[in-house]
């Protein structure tokens, strides 16, 4: 059994969003073989340094995890500052994007796929790069909390103003990546559109952020086709 979940944007523990997740890897890591987690599992990570609650609380659950499975993490457009030191804190392994795992299924966040978006497409590559990174992470942790808020307001205020549809994958970058990689299904978030799709080359399953409910896809064994679940949020 594989277990799949993007899109948390956990801000706070203590929240129902992340008394969820604990709960549901404490459980899920104890009988299944993986958990893949694509990106987005933190509203903002202002990098490995960070002491503040969240960080903490987030460690501590992961590391418990992965004491008994394995656990990988996707960089999203949120939390691509995840690096090794969080990696080696925790026990999880960073994986890249796109990732295959051996029996044919593409893990990706999905943003990338996110071509018609070309203003987006832009900043990605920014943040993704070395130089950026390494520079932001030279300045205090303070700063780089209030730049995390400055940066936050203006995706708000941005995507507020796009069309919906380039907001969404390009089918055709999906077909392309799928065919040049021999994928047989993919899974991916970001879009916040949870769905399963129909391609020539299989089925594509999107992962729901965790909103109005915490959504995942379990895979019964390697090769199967994954089914989605949308489970209630712990009180």
């Amino acid at each position: 059994m594989r277990l799949y979940l993007s899109d948390l944007h956990l801000e706070q523990p203590g929240t129902p969003v992340f008394r969820t997740f604990a709960r549901l890897v404490e459980r899920e890591s104890k009988t299944v073989e993986a958990i893949h987690i694509l990106g987005d599992l933190t509203e903002v990570w202002v990098g490995d340094d960070d002491d503040g609650p969240l960080a903490l609380g987030l460690k501590s659950v992961l590391k418990n995890a992965a004491s008994r499975c394995r656990v990988t993490v996707m960089h999203g457009n949120r939390d691509f500052l995840m690096a090794e030191r969080f990696a080696g804190a925790t026990g999880v392994k960073l994986l890249s994007d796109p990732h295959m795992l051996d029996d044919g299924t593409l893990l990706s966040h999905g943003d990338g796929f996110c071509i018609d978006d070309e203003a987006y497409q832009q900043v990605r590559a920014l943040f993704r790069s070395a130089d950026w990174q390494k520079d932001i992470l030279s300045q205090s942790l303070e700063a780089r909390r209030e730049l995390a808020r400055t940066l936050r307001t203006q995706s708000q205020t941005t995507n507020a103003n796009k069309a919906e549809n380039i907001m969404d994958v390009a089918v055709r970058e999906v077909d392309r990546v799928a065919a040049e990689l021999g994928a047989k299904r993919m899974i991916h978030g970001h879009t916040h559109r949870p769905g399963r799709h129909r391609h020539p080359w299989g089925y594509r399953y999107v992962l729901g952020a965790w909103e109005h409910c915490a959504w995942i896809a379990r895979q019964p064994e390697a090769g199967a086709e994954p089914v989605l679940e949308c489970l209630p949020f712990s009180d």
